[in-house]
């Protein structure tokens, strides 16, 4: 599939991934450094979800 794709489309793949990253990064680092157990899940549940989103937009490629 990624022979067929254009060079924008790449792009705006790479910084999808980029996002989701991110995102997952930072919800991991909240919910280490957050003191409440509730909000502290909550957080590593969000992490996961964007490592999930992260891992399905890779393996398209």
């Amino acid at each position: 599939m990624a022979n067929n794709l254009t060079a924008k489309e790449v792009t705006l793949i790479s910084d999808l991934l980029t996002y989701e990253e991110t995102a997952c990064q930072k919800a991991r680092l909240y919910s280490k450094q957050i003191t409440d157990p509730k909000v502290s899940e909550r957080f590593e549940k969000i992490a996961q979800n964007h490592e999930k989103r992260f891992n399905a937009i890779l393996n398209l490629l």
